[in-house]
C-alpha cells in the first residue's frame, strides 16, 4: 500500500471514529448513567462539532461544512431546549446527509470537477495527477464516469437523509440513533460497493482507471546487438 493511500485510510478510519463510533457510544453510555435523552443526544453530538473546531484551529483556518456543523448542533440545541423535545437533535441527523447531497450536486453544477475527481487526488501520486488531468480534458468517458458516480452519491446522502427523517419522527428515540448509524453504513457500503463495479467495468472498457491512476511504467529499450557478432 502507498504511503498516500495509507494516510487517506488513517484519515478515514479516524474521522468514522470521532463522527459515528465515539458520539453512538457515548449516548448509550451516558443513557445508561440516567441521563436525559436531550442531554445524550447533545453530549454525543458535540464531539464532532468539538472535532470540527479542533481542525479549524489546527489548520488555522475554518472550512465552510465545519462551521455548518457546528452552527447546526447550536441551532438545534436551543430549539430542543426551548421545545422539550428530543426530536429535534434527531432531525439534525437528517440534515447533515441532506446538506451533503446538495454539495455534492453542486459541485456537479458548479464545480471545475466533481467530487469524485478530487476523491481520486487523495488515491493518487504526483504524476497520476497529471495523468487524471490530461484525461479529464481529453477523455469524455471520464468525464462522464466522474460525475455519473458524483450523482451515485448524492442520491445514497438524500436517501440517508429521507430515512433518517423519518426515523427521527416515528422511532422510539433510544432506538434511533443505532438505527440511523447502521442504515448509514449500509447506505455508503452499497455505494461503495457500486463505485468499485463500476471503476472496474470502465477499467475494462477503456483501460484506464478512475482512481488511484498511476503513471504506466515505460517498457525497456532492447538494446540492438551489434553487426557481425553473431
Amino acid at each position: 500500500m502507498t504511503p498516500t493511500r495509507t494516510r487517506s485510510r488513517r484519515t478515514f478510519l479516524a474521522s468514522l471514529a470521532v463522527n459515528v463510533l465515539l458520539p453512538l457510544g457515548l449516548y448509550y453510555v451516558v443513557r445508561a448513567q440516567g441521563w436525559a435523552q436531550w442531554q445524550a443526544l447533545l453530549a454525543s453530538s458535540a464531539l464532532p462539532a468539538a472535532h470540527a473546531l479542533l481542525s479549524a484551529v489546527r489548520r488555522r483556518r475554518a472550512e465552510v461544512f465545519d462551521l455548518f456543523v457546528v452552527g447546526l448542533l447550536v441551532v438545534s440545541a436551543a430549539a430542543s431546549l426551548v421545545s422539550g423535545d428530543p426530536r429535534v437533535l434527531l432531525i439534525k441527523d437528517a440534515v447533515l446527509p441532506a446538506a451533503l447531497a446538495i454539495w455534492l450536486l453542486g459541485s456537479l453544477r458548479f464545480g471545475s470537477r466533481p467530487f469524485t475527481f478530487h476523491f481520486g487526488e487523495q488515491l493518487r501520486d504526483a504524476s497520476a495527477r497529471q495523468e487524471a488531468e490530461r484525461l479529464w480534458d481529453s477523455s469524455a468517458e471520464f468525464r462522464r464516469a466522474l460525475r455519473g458516480l458524483t450523482a451515485l452519491w448524492a442520491c445514497g446522502q438524500f436517501l440517508d437523509a429521507s430515512l433518517t427523517l423519518v426515523e427521527a419522527l416515528t422511532l422510539p428515540v433510544d432506538a434511533a440513533p443505532l438505527v440511523g448509524r447502521l442504515q448509514s453504513f449500509a447506505l455508503l457500503g452499497l455505494v461503495a460497493f457500486l463505485t468499485v463495479r463500476r471503476s472496474h467495468a470502465f477499467r475494462t472498457r477503456h483501460g484506464t482507471a478512475l482512481f488511484g491512476i498511476r503513471a504506466r511504467p515505460v517498457p525497456p529499450v532492447a538494446r540492438a546487438e551489434p553487426a557481425g557478432l553473431s
